[in-house]
């Protein structure tokens, strides 16, 4: 068995494979996905599991204390946030029913 924090064997795959400016998106259950796109299905049932936004912002806030870099925050539209879904990598959709609850999460370097 596979040690590590990552257990979802899809989304492990997806990000062991994520190189520089690559991005995913975690969506809402309500956002349209391309079919170009892998998706990747977590939703149980409407709002589980659900996309914990302050959390997520939070543990942003420490990873830059942790690491003593920016990392860089945008709030984009609805429409362009499609257009940029288009290009990631793969669509983790929860159950989250908040209207417009999308993150998209581009990849860095280490260095």
């Amino acid at each position: 068995m596979k040690k590590g924090v990552l257990l979802h064997s899809d989304i492990s795959a997806v990000i062991s494979r994520l190189g520089h400016t690559d991005q995913i998106t975690i969506s809402d259950a309500g956002l349209s996905i391309p079919s170009s796109t892998q998706r990747i299905d977590l939703a149980l049932t409407q709002g589980i599991p659900d996309l914990l936004h302050e959390q997520i912002i939070k543990r942003i806030a420490d990873l830059e204390i942790q690491q003593g870099n920016a990392i860089a925050r945008k709030y984009v539209s609805h429409s362009i946030l499609k257009a940029k879904t288009e290009k990631s990598k793969a669509v983790i959709r929860t159950g989250e029913c908040s209207p417009y609850a999308n993150i998209l999460l581009c990849s860095g370097v280490t260095f």
